[in-house]
């Protein structure tokens, strides 16, 4: 006859934490859909789109392992986007995710990297190099510990899983990759990045080309903001990365984007780098609803071409989940609750 007896029950099935990817970018109102890695990493035919291909198939992470590794600059196996958007210095890109889990914590950050006059369709992503135009971490402290502080991975899922991006006004025409990027901190110790790759083209009359950063120079496993805990009592959080370009601006609000018509990628290269108006069709309004479903095929002019459409559709209803993670990635962690029963 036992006194007492201890029991360890796995309380239902293993929590899976579905982790996402950006399906959608809006620039002054035009629709663009990114690369359903999903969906299109599976087609024989995938469409032409302005987001770079990757290979994480189970929604996965890069870890401090691959920090030097080419998968960190646009995430595993990233190949080159086919196509561009047009975007003026100055104008905001709203960056659409299909879903993000909110115990995966921590911050937002965007850079560019300059792409020769032949586009960043063939450029050697390894070659890149890439300085920071926004960056937004800790937004409320933390107080009990246990209980992580709002990070703006929270901001990100209140503005109906999008982030509007400034293209800083002062930079030069020219073609880009812009590095969006999510940083999970769930995980003490092992961060996990989610990088996402867009290639714009950028117009106007700015002139400054900033040096900037290799992408597998970007980060080191023992940086502050990366080993954080952030189930601890802070409150400031020392955000990742080198500093930001004296030119950024950081939205202080972040918004949604109106979609007012769909915008098809661009192949080829522009001729008119510094005069030309973005290839949009309307004017960025900042809203609530969030990017519309429809994805064109690509054009082959030398300006971004669009296709009108009213279609609208609202943030929530961007799909919970698209996979569920392999077990390899570090987040598929059962729930244990124990109890203490007498006999």
């Amino acid at each position: 006859m036992f006194s007492k007896a201890l029991f360890t029950v796995v309380a239902g099935a293993t929590a899976v934490a579905a982790h996402g990817f950006v399906n959608e970018i809006v620039i002054n109102g035009v629709e663009f859909p990114g690369f359903g890695v999903t969906t299109d990493s599976y087609s024989t035919n995938p469409p032409t789109v302005i987001g770079w291909k990757e290979t994480a198939t189970d929604l996965g992470f890069v870890g401090p392992e691959s920090y030097a590794s080419s998968d960190i600059i646009c995430h595993k196996e990233a190949e080159n986007a086919k196509g561009h958007a047009q975007v003026a210095a100055g104008d905001n890109v709203f960056i659409q995710w299909n879903t993000w889990p909110e115990s995966h914590k921590g911050p937002v950050l965007n850079y560019l990297a300059a792409c020769s006059d032949a586009g960043c369709e063939s450029v050697d992503k390894t070659g890149l190099e890439f300085f920071k135009i926004g960056e937004k971490g800790l937004l409320t402290d933390a107080t009990n510990a246990g209980t992580p502080g709002k990070f703006a991975s929270d901001e990100l899922i209140t503005n109906g899983l999008g982030w509007m991006v400034n293209i800083p006004a002062s930079i030069a025409p020219g073609f880009y990759v812009l590095r969006h990027e999510m940083i999970a901190l769930h995980s003490t110790g092992s961060p996990q990045n989610y990088p996402q790759c867009i290639n714009i083209e950028v117009t106007g009359s700015g002139t400054d080309v900033p040096s900037g950063v290799k992408g597998t120079e970007l980060y080191k496993a023992t940086d502050a903001g990366l080993a954080f805990n952030i189930y601890g009592t802070y409150s400031s959080y020392p955000i990742p990365g080198p500093a930001l370009y004296s030119g950024a601006t950081e939205l202080a609000t972040q918004s949604t984007s109106a979609v007012t018509s769909t915008g098809a990628a661009t192949t080829g290269t522009a001729l008119a780098l510094a005069t030309s108006a973005p290839a949009t069709t309307s004017a960025a309004a900042a809203t609530t609803t969030a990017a519309a479903a429809t994805s064109p095929a690509a054009v082959t002019s030398q300006a971004a071409a669009t296709t009108f459409s009213t279609a609208i559709k609202p943030a929530s209803s961007a799909p919970a989940t698209t996979a569920a993670p392999s077990a390899s990635n570090g987040c598929n962690r059962p729930r244990v609750k124990v109890i203490t029963v007498t006999v």
